[in-house]
């Protein structure tokens, strides 16, 4: 069994893919590293599919390749599906990648797997590094292509092109040489023609040297992020505050790239800048990331938050026992017990007296909403109770709320009405659970 073999069987059985009863799927475009992929998996399994998108750049050429691929597959008996790009795809590297990825993930809807393969090699991983360091990434750029991404699985990436190529000499193969390669106005090509070639003036093993940096820097990164994972979300803004400056840039570089927002030096310089100047607001301060996204920030926490609609549903409670209410569970129920010491507001539980109420309400704040804070003469707006209980804006149209028309009874973690609290005895005890995601 020759090297590329043993390492492409090597990796099914690291992913458990060659036990996996759903079809692989393999893409194939004819090219030497497809060619040599769809040969290599074709011999070790039988439930396979190539599937082949006509980038139809390059008229009767694309077209040829397709018949090209269909032709292998028929010989090999290997099951082949295809379909063609329309023109009016835009021409670029991105477009064409994104376009790619479409496809597949189509493909493994259309077939019902969950293994897509792609013939990234080492030279391709080492071609992007470059790019990337090109275009300025951070060390984590630096990591190059995933082995394994989602449903998409790189069993060559430790093998060169030249093996490659002479695995296809060897075993017969005939590859589609797609003439669009040879033009460096594409970067990618400019980089395998250009400028690998002077790397490897300096140093023959380049593409190995480039390779061994990109482990190096995904292990460093996994000990990085192994780290940074005991911390939290929402963070602390006491403890983020005694950090070095280079961990305060790291989390917000995380809290922003995890949330696919467009992130550079000059946005995490401005939203740590934020940070620091209202870190002692009780009320809090937001910084505008992205389209309805914010960084919050107060004197206790520091988290990403989005705009949210939340719903005017209104539930009734007619009768005692458990409500679903979006993610939460609110419970009502009659109680003989009088406790000796009441639970605190924030463990989302309360004793109350709730004879003088029989028709009540669940919902979230609405405009003219009133409480008559325990313990005070009279009633106020909600608005204005919030504000007293430095409750941040982004939160206030989250709360969830017990009330009797316009009047707020019971506001979970804040405190409940005058109206409700126990001079002799409680009839009902409340609690609010708030179901895991």
């Amino acid at each position: 069994m020759d090297k590329i073999t043993k390492t492409v069987k090597y990796f099914l059985e690291k992913y458990n893919i060659q036990n996996n009863k759903t079809p692989i799927l393999i893409a194939f475009s004819g090219g030497y590293d497809s060619m040599c992929l769809l040969d290599v998996v074709s011999q070790l399994n039988n439930n396979i599919i190539a599937i082949h998108l006509n980038h139809n750049w390059r008229a009767e050429e694309s077209d040829q390749e397709e018949i090209n691929c269909k032709e292998f597959c028929k010989k090999n008996n290997i099951k082949f599906y295809s379909e063609k790009l329309s023109l009016d795809i835009q021409k670029t590297e991105t477009a064409a990648r994104e376009a790619r990825y479409n496809f597949f993930k189509k493909c493994a809807n259309q077939f019902s797997s969950d293994i897509v393969l792609t013939a990234h090699n080492a030279n391709d991983n080492a071609e992007t590094i470059i790019y990337r360091i090109a275009k300025g990434t951070g060390t984590k750029g630096l990591n190059g292509i995933a082995e394994k991404r989602d449903i998409f699985y790189r069993p060559l990436l430790s093998i060169k092109r030249d093996e490659i190529e002479l695995y296809c000499l060897k075993n017969n193969l005939s590859p589609n040489n797609d003439s669009s390669n040879s033009n460096i106005k594409y970067k990618r090509n400019l980089i395998r023609k250009n400028i690998l070639p002077e790397f490897e003036k300096i140093n023959k093993h380049s593409i190995n040297a480039i390779n061994s940096l990109s482990e190096i820097a995904k292990n460093e990164q996994d000990i990085i992020e192994e780290y940074l994972s005991t911390l939290k979300e929402p963070y602390s803004t006491k403890n983020f505050i005694i950090f070095s400056k280079a961990v305060q840039q790291k989390l917000l570089y995380n809290l922003i790239a995890k949330n696919n927002i467009e992130y550079d030096k000059t946005k995490i310089t401005k939203a740590l800048e934020f940070i620091i100047e209202n870190q002692d607001s009780k009320s809090g301060k937001r910084l505008s990331v992205g389209k309805n996204i914010w960084i919050f920030v107060n004197n206790k926490k520091i988290a990403l938050i989005e705009k949210q609609d939340y719903s005017q549903k209104i539930l009734e409670i007619k009768k005692c026992g458990n409500y679903n209410f979006e993610n939460k569970i609110f419970s009502i129920n009659k109680t003989c017990e009088n406790p000796t010491i009441y639970p605190k507001d924030s463990q989302l539980c309360a004793f109350v007296d709730l004879s003088n109420y029989k028709e009540l309400t669940l919902r979230h704040r609405m405009s003219g909403d009133i409480i008559s804070p325990l313990g005070c003469c009279g009633s106020q707006k909600l608005k204005k109770y919030l504000n007293e209980k430095k409750i941040p804006q982004h939160e206030k149209d989250s709360l969830l709320f017990l009330a009797h028309k316009n009047e707020i009874l019971w506001a979970p973690s804040l405190g409940i009405s005058e109206k409700i609290k126990v001079v002799t005895r409680p009839t009902h005890v409340l609690e609010l659970k708030i179901m895991e995601k």
